[in-house]
C-alpha cells in the first residue's frame, strides 16, 4: 500500500486513496509500520521507516489528529486503531466537509449573482423564444432542481404536455417535493385531469383553484418561468427570472395561493364509495361546474344533481359546503 509516486512537494502520492483523507504518504508509511509492529514504540517506527524520532513524533501527533490513533494510557503507548473504523471515521468527516464547503459555495454563489446583477441588471432575465427554447429552458431547470418546484397550471395549453410530465415524473423520482396549484377550468378538459390525478399518483401535492391569474414554474424559490406573450398560432415567449426580489415575489404569491386553495387527490377510503362516486367527489372538490362534471362522468345535469343529493343524504349534509367538509373529514376528498 505504500505509495512511491509523489508530487512536487513530496509529500502526498500522486495517486493515493490516503491522500482524498489527508494522509500523506510519510504518515501512511508510518501507520503501515505501527499496524504491523504496534509494540516497537517511536523508536522503532523510526527504524523501520528510516525517519528520525522527531520525524515520526511528529507524524504520530498527525494520526493521532486524524483518529488513526489511539493515545497513551496505562496500558501502554500509542495504539492503531481498527483500520475499519478509523478510515470510515475519516470518510465521513471528509463527506461532512465537503457538504459544509458545498453550503459555503451556494452561499458565496448568491453573492455573485447579486454582485452581477448590480453591474449589469439586464442579467436578471432572459428571453426564450418558440417551443423549443422554451422546452429547452424548462428540462435545465428542472435538471437543477434540488429541493422544491412549484407551479401554477392554467389554460391556454400551447404545446403538447408530453415532455413536462415526463420531466415532473422523474423529478418525483428523485425525491424532489412538487407542488402544483391548477385552474378548475384547465380541469375541465379530461386530458388535463387525466394529467394531474396521475401527478398526484407520482406523488405530487396538487390544489385547485376557482382559477390561476398564469402559467408559472418556480424552482428551490430561486428560479422562475413564466409566459410573456401567447398567441393559438403557436408563436410564444416566455421569461426566465434568476435569484432576486422577483423571484422572492413569485414564491410568496405561490403560497398565498396554496393557502387558498383545495387539495385535490384519490380518496383515501375506497371502501365506502364506488368508483364513479369517487371519481365525482374528486371533480367536486376541484370546484367543477355541474355542467363540467355531468360531462366528464357521462350523464346528465338531473343525474348528477340526484347522485350529489344522494351523497348529502348519506352524510346528513344540507349544502354542497357542507357535503364537501363531511367527506373531507372522512378522507374522501
Amino acid at each position: 500500500m505504500v505509495n512511491t509516486a509523489y508530487d512536487t512537494a513530496g509529500q502526498t502520492p500522486a495517486a493515493s486513496p490516503w491522500a482524498a483523507v489527508g494522509v500523506s504518504a510519510f504518515d501512511e508509511l508510518l501507520y503501515q509500520a505501527i499496524l504491523n509492529q504496534p509494540d516497537a514504540g517511536a523508536a522503532g517506527w523510526a527504524l523501520l521507516t528510516g525517519a528520525s524520532p522527531a520525524r515520526v513524533r511528529e507524524a504520530c501527533n498527525r494520526l493521532l489528529t486524524l483518529g488513526l490513533l489511539q493515545p497513551p494510557d496505562s496500558m501502554g503507548g500509542l495504539r492503531a486503531v481498527d483500520p475499519r473504523v478509523a478510515i470510515r471515521a475519516l470518510i465521513r468527516r471528509r463527506e461532512t466537509e465537503s457538504e459544509l464547503l458545498a453550503a459555503t459555495a451556494e452561499e458565496m454563489a448568491t453573492a455573485y449573482e447579486a454582485g452581477l446583477l448590480r453591474e449589469e441588471p439586464s442579467r436578471l432575465v432572459e428571453v426564450a423564444s418558440g417551443e423549443g427554447a422554451i422546452a429547452a429552458r424548462l428540462e435545465e431547470m428542472y435538471a437543477r432542481a434540488e429541493h422544491e418546484v412549484c407551479l401554477f397550471d392554467t389554460p391556454p395549453y400551447l404545446a403538447p404536455a408530453g415532455p413536462q410530465v415526463d420531466l415532473q415524473a422523474d423529478l418525483l423520482n428523485r425525491g424532489i417535493v412538487s407542488r402544483g396549484i391548477y385552474a378548475a377550468t384547465g380541469l375541465e378538459d379530461p386530458k388535463v385531469l387525466s394529467r394531474a390525478l396521475r401527478m398526484v399518483e407520482l406523488g405530487e401535492q396538487a390544489r385547485v383553484l376557482p382559477s390561476v391569474p398564469l402559467k408559472l414554474l418556480v424552482v428551490d424559490g430561486c428560479r422562475a418561468l413564466l409566459p410573456l406573450t401567447a398567441s393559438v398560432a403557436g408563436g410564444y415567449c416566455a421569461v426566465v427570472v434568476w435569484h432576486s426580489a422577483v423571484t422572492e415575489a413569485l414564491q410568496k404569491l405561490f403560497e398565498l395561493a396554496w393557502q387558498q386553495a383545495t387539495p385535490l387527490g384519490q380518496a383515501a377510503d375506497d371502501s365506502e364509495l364506488s368508483e364513479s362516486e369517487r371519481t365525482l367527489m374528486r371533480l367536486l372538490a376541484a370546484g367543477m361546474k355541474d355542467e363540467a362534471v355531468a360531462r366528464h362522468l357521462g350523464v346528465s345535469l338531473r343525474t348528477l344533481r340526484r347522485r350529489v343529493s344522494e351523497l348529502q343524504e348519506r352524510l346528513g349534509a344540507a349544502s354542497r359546503f357542507q357535503l364537501g367538509m363531511r367527506a373531507s373529514q372522512r378522507g374522501w376528498v
